[in-house]
């Protein structure tokens, strides 16, 4: 990888467009499904040989998705530290096992940024590194939510980046009725938003619809509750489906549909974008929602230790933790940066920022012994959409 650069972005071809939203590749985080990490961790499970190297170095190998730092952020840390950062992106966490687990080790790779989902099984499979916590004194600015998890327990294997959640908007104009939950949007897809909707392209964040507005477990593996979802979308759901998209930041903005399914920070921006921001409302659905959380991890093998552990710490630091949830309009897990926010001045700081009330409805998706069946149930709703 060429060090000449402070930052280049390698984009799958297939993902370029308009609209795409700064987590828009998140959205294809199941494309490849659970077969496809399954068999990019079925090689040979033992840990690779950490390096070590990197002492002096001045360049930064990062494997992230794309458009997920600001620039201004990368150019002044390397104006600072004079460490040359490359940047090449991937379009899901399935892609990002399989590249490592293909590398063992030997990838080019530093740092990259795996889902929470995605983290213990990274860890187990040898293809992140347990962290030096003593080269991170900037952990300590995390807030106990964020550095404490159950994914990753004292984050032995990761630091968080950003993390947000999930709900909808439903264009005012069309839907003049108020809405507050996962069954209100039930009930406004199949009226008055008929043939005007958008839902996630993401297995999960469709069956936690269902789950959440029908007081469920999200994470279930009971095949009843899972067929019940199956049954309902693919009867009730699909046919006033008009897209699956996670890339949702235009369509709001252009008033392209008029009830959408997304994450927080996505819906910030398209909301802030519309030449009538009032026209679209946000709801965090009062039952619950989807908890992600992207992450840092240091990639088995890395060449560049010392560059790595700088960058993260440097990220963790309040006043570029700001600039970077100023860019993203998500949560970085500083402790103080919600203040810090609003006394910048940032917009729209409510769709940033969870109550605490809020929070404890929230829940991690897992990865379980029935991602395939919600992967195939995905896959039929999405071929039943759009014929009510």
């Amino acid at each position: 990888m060429s060090s000449h650069e402070p930052i280049k972005a390698l984009i799958p071809r297939e993902m370029l467009g308009r609209g795409m939203g700064r987590r828009a590749f998140l959205g294809g985080a199941g494309a490849l499904g659970l077969t496809a990490f399954l068999a990019a961790c079925s090689g040979n499970s033992s840990a690779g040989s950490n390096s070590g190297g990197g002492a002096g170095s001045k360049t930064l190998n990062m494997y992230s998705w794309a458009g997920y730092n600001d620039p201004a952020v990368i150019e002044d840390f390397t104006a600072r530290s004079g460490i040359s950062i490359t940047v090449d992106s991937y379009g899901s966490n399935p892609e990002l096992a399989a590249k490592l687990n293909a590398a063992r080790g030997t990838s080019g790779y530093d740092i990259c940024v795996p889902t929470h989902s995605y983290v213990k099984q990274l860890a187990e499979q040898g293809l992140i590194q347990e962290l030096d916590h003593s080269r991170l004194p900037n952990l300590a600015n995390l807030d106990p939510g964020v550095s404490d998890t159950t994914f990753d327990p004292g984050s032995k294997y990761s630091v968080c980046k950003a993390w947000g959640s999930t709900g909808f908007v439903y264009d005012t104009t069309v839907i003049q009725r108020e809405l507050t939950s996962w069954a209100d949007f039930l009930d406004a897809a199949q009226n008055e938003a008929s043939g005007s909707v958008s839902i996630m392209e993401d297995q999960k964040e469709c069956m936690f619809i269902y789950m959440f507005a029908n007081g469920l477990p999200p994470n279930t593996t009971d095949e009843a509750h899972l067929e019940a979802y199956r049954e309902y979308f693919l009867s009730n759901v699909a046919p006033h489906v008009q897209a699956f998209a996670s890339a949702t930041n235009a369509s709001v903005a252009n008033n392209e549909r008029a009830l959408i399914h997304c994450w927080n920070g996505d819906a910030r921006l398209g909301i802030m974008s519309n030449a009538d921001p009032e026209r679209y409302k946000w709801v965090w659905p009062s039952e619950g929602a989807n908890i992600w959380q992207d992450n840092y991890s240091i990639v088995e093998g890395a060449q560049n230790l010392d560059a790595a552990y700088e960058f993260i710490n440097d990220q963790l630091d309040p006043e570029v933790s700001l600039k970077e949830l100023s860019y993203l309009g998500y949560n970085t897990g500083v402790a103080g940066v919600e203040d810090a926010a609003i006394g910048a001045g940032v917009e729209r700081p409510e769709m940033i920022f969870i109550d605490a009330e809020r929070m404890k409805k929230l829940k991690y998706s897992e990865i379980t012994e029935v991602d395939q069946f919600i992967i195939s149930t995905f896959d039929e709703i999405r071929a039943a959409a759009g014929q009510a």
